[in-house]
């Protein structure tokens, strides 16, 4: 209803007493919009008042909304039906929407800064993505300088300390300084534990804050409105950068953002200046920030780590090789965003780029290609001390293999099979007539060995080829004696 039909409405009403369906019918309103115009809620006639079903239970509500003033109107209709209310939860709603303690709401002051004087910092979560077969959650750290509004983010698929002062260190080189104070939510990476204005701070971050001599301030608790740049930083962004934006993986996100950072977001007029652009505003920021160290600080993470049997160590989620030697030894494990660096003791042993999939094996071809290297020298090793217990000529026979320039491991094999073949003292015979002759080959060994076998009329030995199993490789049986069998005869 315009201004001068309310005060027609009530002129009729309080003055020529018109009846409210009879003020309806003159101006054309609903009788319902003529009582509000004349406040009939404000008087009522005496004799026609009605209870409601609820009058009984406005104590009860009364009395549980002076101890719980959040409480939903939900939860006290089911507490006064509980009680034996038989209405309806609508007017329930009304009477908790009329009986509620009404809070008083908080002014906030306009805060404003010098330049260079404060940056804000926060991690925003925008989800998980999948990386292989793992799902990791996607997360920004942001940095915002107060007076000209400068943005810079960093998407990392986690939220450890280690990101979290990785994203400080790129945001210091692009605004191309310090703030002298920087603000913080009460998060982990920042503060440990808080106990009102006792604030114990992670340890990491003093070092850090130390390095780049700036002061670190967290915000009160629940105190989103002490950093309110940061906050609309991060809607910014979900609104205008990252909603419906594919993207490959995380570098090419993080590529994006450069992009839309220059083009758009530094583009727009300074909110505290619009005779600027926040890019204009940036580069006068930029003349009284702190100057940046001279060495940026180190953000890698430590972790000790030690191998199994196999030489391979496991960190987040996946499996990275390392020298064989090392296997079971304490190592110490330093990881970055894009790189992991394995030490033993202060010395680097191998490195890898990081992988953000799980159940994978990162390894590099020299240390398992050194491994096999070693079983086999291992393997060898063995056949010859075999060879050594069993055939007492044998060690000189090799050494003058060795001596002519043929390959030993060849020479090894051989007489390890002729050894399964013939046994230990026909092979002992040949080895030792080989060396008296001075044809210390194998195929001389085989020659005398069939030569005898000949001239004794024995059926040729039948080489029977094992799997390449080591269970089976490795597994030796003695030759039995016969003789028993001779007196179970008799």
């Amino acid at each position: 209803m315009s201004p001068e039909e309310i005060a027609e409405a009530r002129r009729l009403f309080y003055s020529e007493h018109w009846k409210v369906g009879t003020i309806s019918a003159h101006l054309g309103r609903h009788e319902s919009a003529i009582r509000r115009a004349i406040n009939a809620d404000s008087f009522s006639r005496k004799g026609r008042f009605t209870p409601c079903l609820i009058d009984p239970y406005i104590g009860f509500i009364e009395e549980t909304l002076e101890k719980y003033p959040r409480l939903r109107a939900t939860r006290i209709h089911e507490m006064i039906v509980m009680r034996g209310y038989p209405g309806g939860i609508a007017q329930t709603r009304r009477m908790v929407r009329k009986l509620r303690p009404q809070t008083k709401k908080e002014a906030f002051l306009r805060l404003k800064t010098l330049p260079g004087e404060q940056g804000q910092v926060d991690w925003a979560n925008f989800g998980h993505i999948m990386v292989g077969k793992a799902k990791r959650i996607l997360s920004a750290f942001v940095m915002v300088l107060t007076w000209s509004r400068a943005l810079h983010a960093y998407f990392t698929l986690d939220q450890k300390t280690d990101n979290f002062l990785h994203g400080h260190v790129q945001a210091f080189q692009y605004f191309g300084g310090v703030p002298r104070v920087l603000l913080y939510d009460n998060l982990k990476s920042a503060v440990i534990e808080r106990i009102g204005k006792a604030i114990h701070f992670n340890s990491r971050l003093l070092e850090f804050s130390a390095h780049y001599r700036y002061e670190p301030r967290p915000v009160g608790i629940a105190r989103g409105n002490e950093k309110g740049s940061v906050e609309r930083a991060i809607r910014f962004m979900r609104d205008r950068f990252f909603a419906a934006r594919p993207f490959r993986d995380v570098h090419d996100l993080n590529e994006q953002f450069r992009v839309w950072r220059e083009e758009w977001a530094h583009a727009r007029p300074c909110p505290g200046d619009k005779q600027i652009t926040v890019a204009e505003a940036l580069e006068k920021e930029r003349e009284v920030l702190m100057p940046l160290p001279e060495h940026p600080f180190a953000c890698d993470s430590i972790h000790s780590v030690r191998s199994g049997k196999t030489p391979y160590v496991h960190f987040d989620l996946n499996d990275y090789s390392i020298p064989f030697e090392l296997v079971r030894k304490p190592l110490s494990l330093r990881a970055t965003h894009d790189t992991i660096r394995i030490f033993d003791g202060g010395t680097e042993v191998t490195r890898h780029n990081r992988c953000y999939d799980r159940d994978q094996s990162i390894e590099i071809q020299e240390h398992i290609s050194a491994l096999a290297e070693f079983k086999h020298s291992a393997r060898q090793s063995r056949e010859m001390n075999r060879l050594f217990q069993n055939i007492p000529g044998a060690k000189r026979f090799l050494e003058q293999v060795v001596e002519r320039g043929e390959n030993l491991a060849a020479a090894t094999r051989q007489l390890e099979r002729l050894l399964d073949d013939y046994g230990t003292e026909e092979l002992s015979v040949a080895v030792n007539e080989a060396l008296a002759r001075g044809t210390t080959a194998p195929s001389a060994v085989i020659q005398l060995l069939e030569q005898e076998r000949r001239k004794n009329r024995m059926k040729p030995p039948i080489h029977v080829e094992i799997s390449n199993d080591p269970r089976a490789q490795n597994l030796r049986v003695s030759k039995p004696k016969l003789e028993d069998y001779d007196d179970l005869a008799e």
